[in-house]
């Protein structure tokens, strides 16, 4: 199964940590080996930057967000662009 996720990136022992959205295995950890990245995430200064037709082809094809990464795919309105039949994370 697939999952989309953040992957920590930047310094070592940093408390200022950025992310990049990925769409990883399930049975992957953390840092690892990612399918394909599909976004950024800054939290600190709340910048966020989505590859948005690769988003879009993981949903269809059955990935599953995170609570974190769905936060921020809702805040970026990219359900919108999904198809009418596939509501459930709205």
């Amino acid at each position: 199964m697939v999952k989309l996720r953040l992957k920590r990136c930047g310094r070592k022992q940093r408390a200022t940590a950025v992310y990049r959205i990925v769409a990883i295995d399930v049975r992957s950890r953390r840092e690892g080996k990612d399918l394909r990245k599909v976004g950024f995430y800054d939290p600190i200064k709340n910048q966020t930057s989505l590859n948005v037709p690769a988003i879009l082809y993981f949903l269809e094809k059955g990935a599953q967000p995170t609570g974190t990464v769905l936060n921020i795919l809702k805040k970026a309105e990219v359900f919108k662009e999904l198809s009418s039949n596939q509501t459930k994370f709205n």
